[in-house]
């Protein structure tokens, strides 16, 4: 898989992910700080990598997408967000 293709992945991936969460904690909730807090992360990692790919520098965007995931993954798997029963695009625990 070449440089590109593996950030075209990570991109639409994330993008996917970031799609299908949504806060698990109830709104008032101490929880759901962190999870909005998860979801800015996100959503500001795959902003920079975006960034970063438009200028031509593949390796800072898919370390940029790669960490966006990651929040969104961690979200998912700590119960902060809910990602469903979606195990293509998080790690779920069972």
């Amino acid at each position: 898989m070449t440089e590109t293709t593996l950030l075209e992945r990570y991109l639409r991936l994330t993008h996917e992910a970031l799609e299908r969460v949504t806060p698990a904690a109830p709104a008032r909730s101490f929880l759901r700080g962190a999870s909005d807090d998860f979801l800015a992360m996100a959503r500001a990692y795959l902003t920079d990598a975006e960034h970063f790919s438009a200028a031509g520098d593949s390796d800072r965007a898919l370390a940029a997408a790669s960490y966006a995931h990651g929040w969104l993954d961690a979200g998912v798997r700590l119960g902060l967000l809910n990602g469903g029963d979606d195990d293509q695009r998080f790690t779920l625990f069972r």
